[in-house]
């Protein structure tokens, strides 16, 4: 085997499901995801600051970008586990988060990605777990602007805040990853 063929091949796919602290906590926690990086995707403001998109007015999410190596986990595995970690059928919404930078999306790398996101929307959608309808939009990725320093990581390095301890460490008992 060469050296080249060794190197994993990562793949990137962004995802927003209310605040980027939490989906950042789940998703460092499971295995074959090499990076997860809190930042704004979907507006229309160039460089956008957390004060600018907490307004709703630059038109961005809250994401996670994540790198991932399909040998370790399929995106499948990781959509499975965004469905599971917030209510994806309400709009613009996560408990009190409200606003457009806090709603549901997947933001796709390419035509392969797509096909699995819907397929996966359509399946969870069809079980009638979530009692509603998904209002998760599916979207191509657009730029992905990471978020300030103090944002990355933040649960780890905070775990004593009051919002990590309601919202967060819960949500990751419940997932059992925490």
């Amino acid at each position: 085997m060469s050296e080249e063929s060794a190197v994993p091949q990562l793949e990137t796919i962004t995802l927003a499901a209310g605040c980027f602290w939490c989906v950042e906590a789940v998703y460092e926690r499971i295995p074959g995801v090499v990076s997860a990086v809190s930042g704004y995707m979907g507006g229309h403001v160039a460089n956008p600051s957390y004060q600018a998109v907490t307004t709703g007015e630059t038109g961005h999410a809250e994401v996670v970008q994540l790198r991932f190596d399909p040998q370790h986990v399929a995106l499948e595995q990781i959509l499975e586990v965004f469905w599971e970690a917030h209510d994806p059928t309400t709009l613009n919404r996560q408990g009190a988060d409200t606003g457009t930078q806090y709603r549901s999306a997947i933001f796709y790398e390419g035509e392969t990605q797509r096909e699995i996101a819907e397929a996966s929307k359509r399946r969870r959608d069809e079980s009638g777990k979530h009692g509603s309808p998904i209002v998760t939009e599916i979207t191509p990725a657009s730029v992905f602007y990471e978020a300030e320093d103090y944002h990355q990581t933040f649960y780890d390095q905070n775990l004593a805040h009051p919002y990590c301890q309601a919202i967060i460490s819960p949500k990751l008992r419940k997932l059992g990853l925490g």
